[in-house]
């Protein structure tokens, strides 16, 4: 395999715990301690994605070659390669939890590429770390598999995401209550190498503030910019960078939760510590797909009786989110008003952005904005997609089958899942596509090349949960195929793909209560 090569700013320019020994602890006034991956029986190659291996400086041979299972199934390090576990701390369902950390998660090293671009290369299943609380830093094939797949699928579908390189299965069992409720049972390992220019999140700032360790919280946000915002490194006033900083990490939080909305995902576990400072989607555990339209759904169980993170509550959890990172720099800002704006500047960023991806998956080249305008029109079809129990991909998908000229409701039908419950809405939706009609014939836009631009933004292949399912069921039976298979699909989305149409139908039946398909827990 060809050597990466490495340059480890975060463990060279920031301090390390002073304690050697790889045992559970509170960590103050460092950012990381230094810990090496758990080896496994048998590492062994399950997954890969080419484009990421491209940016690294990989071909397939690196990546099939035994060396590249051993290393990233943590059995070993390349020259270069640094390997620790971030400090930080969060909000976790509201509440402030202290100290969290990298329980599960060890980063090797940060690896610079032909381009100069830096990517941080992180194991997530590697073993225990300092911060793995009663936990044994295993991840399971499950929820590692759902990772991976969503990684990409969200890179593809072009949401701002966290990468991942591989899926390496460890030969070794790990042992799990998936649904917490006394029914643990063994199931096969796995370590995904997740990438992202940075892994740094909110709870890295929070737990120094918490702790009132002002100086390494100063520290941590100089470095964070210079290395991760160049660009606001010619701000030479320290204040105002900082200040200059936080907008623009909440400018990229509003835009980053806008596409979430867009294509329907559900984060299910928006905790401060799971947000992450470059406005990339993080942290895949939870998570769901939005099949029928509901903005009350949420995909945790352990969120399913509050719902705070549910769909429709995205956008206000990473604004509070985001009111939390404000208060946790302030002692280093100590200006209350410029965090202000920059917290009403993403509400105003976020609508905007949600505003303009809705316009265009509606297929309008102007937003008219108001209740009498688009946002009521938006607002109407919102509810009648939840009463007719629609489902929200392929009714945006075939909207732009439907002649605004002569609107009908057969290009939708396969889009409802309850023929009483669409009994119910024909007359309602049919008044709607009739106004939305009016809307883009009073545009004028030329017919084919609307439905094409609609096409460009409506997915119509998105990682569904019973399709992770079907894959992850046959790849503890030890056939991947179905999962290279759906990888290949997701690889597209926007694209119709003859002879894959079942990669594009409504979740079946027998996924509507299935663990795993319709609600998932933070077990891995």
């Amino acid at each position: 395999m060809r050597a990466l090569r490495f340059d480890n700013r975060f463990v060279r320019e920031l301090p390390a715990d002073p304690e050697p020994d790889n045992h559970v602890r509170p960590v103050h006034g460092a950012c990381y301690s230094r810990v090496m991956p758990t080896p496994v029986k048998a590492p062994h190659l399950l997954a890969w994605s080419r484009e990421v291996a491209e940016i690294l400086g990989l071909d397939e041979a690196d990546v099939r070659s035994a060396e590249f299972a051993r290393v990233f199934g943590g059995n070993g390090l390349l020259p270069g390669m640094e390997p620790y576990a971030a400090c930080y701390g969060g909000h976790q369902f509201g509440n402030w939890a202290g100290q969290l950390g990298d329980g599960r998660a060890i980063t090797l090293g940060e690896s610079i590429n032909a381009r100069g671009e830096r990517w941080e290369l992180q194991l997530k299943g590697a073993g225990p770390t300092p911060y793995s609380r009663f936990a044994d830093g295993r991840a399971v094939l499950r929820s590692s598999l759902r990772e991976f797949l969503c990684s990409e699928a969200m890179h593809h579908l072009g949401v701002p995401t966290t990468r991942a390189l591989s899926l390496v299965g460890t030969g070794e069992t790990v042992v799990r209550d998936m649904l917490y409720d006394g029914n643990p049972r063994a199931e096969p390992g796995a370590v995904v190498c997740r990438v992202a220019p940075s892994f740094i999140r909110f709870g890295n700032f929070e737990i120094f503030a918490s702790r009132g360790e002002e100086a390494l919280l100063e520290r941590l946000i100089d470095f964070t910019i210079a290395r991760d915002f160049p660009e606001l490194a010619a701000e030479t006033d320290a204040a105002a960078r900082r200040i200059r900083w936080f907008d623009e990490v909440c400018r990229r939080t509003a835009v980053l939760v806008a596409h979430w909305m867009r294509v329907g995902f559900v984060h299910g576990v928006m905790n401060t510590d799971n947000m992450s400072i470059l406005g990339l989607t993080i942290d895949y555990g939870p998570y769901g797909w939005v099949d029928d339209f509901d903005p009350e759904w949420t995909p945790n169980t352990t969120d399913a009786g509050g719902r705070r993170y549910r769909f429709g509550n995205q956008p206000y959890i990473a604004h509070w989110n985001l009111w939390q990172l404000a208060n946790a720099i302030y002692p280093v800002v100590r200006e209350v008003e410029p965090l202000e704006r920059a917290l009403a500047a993403y509400a105003e960023v976020h609508d905007a952005s949600y505003r303009d991806m809705m316009r265009a998956k509606l297929g309008l080249a102007e937003w008219r904005v108001g209740q009498e305008g688009d946002d009521g029109l938006l607002e109407r079809l919102h509810r009648l997609l939840a009463a007719g129990e629609v489902d929200m991909s392929l009714f945006f998908r075939r909207l732009a089958e439907v002649d605004p000229a002569a609107p009908a409701l057969e290009p939708l039908a396969e889009a409802f899942y309850d023929p009483a419950r669409r009994a119910t809405a024909d007359a309602e939706l049919l008044g709607w596509l009739r106004e939305h009609g009016a809307r883009v014939l009073a545009e004028g836009q030329p017919a084919a090349a609307r439905r094409a631009a609609m096409n460009r933004v409506n997915p119509l292949y998105v990682p569904r949960n019973y399709l992770a399912q079907q894959a992850i069921d046959a790849a503890e039976a030890g056939d991947t195929a179905e999962l290279e298979t759906l990888l290949e699909v997701l690889r597209r989305p926007y694209d119709e793909q003859p002879g894959r149409e079942r990669f594009a139908a409504r979740r079946p039946d027998w996924a509507r209560d299935r663990p795993g398909c319709s609600m998932l827990s933070c077990s891995s």
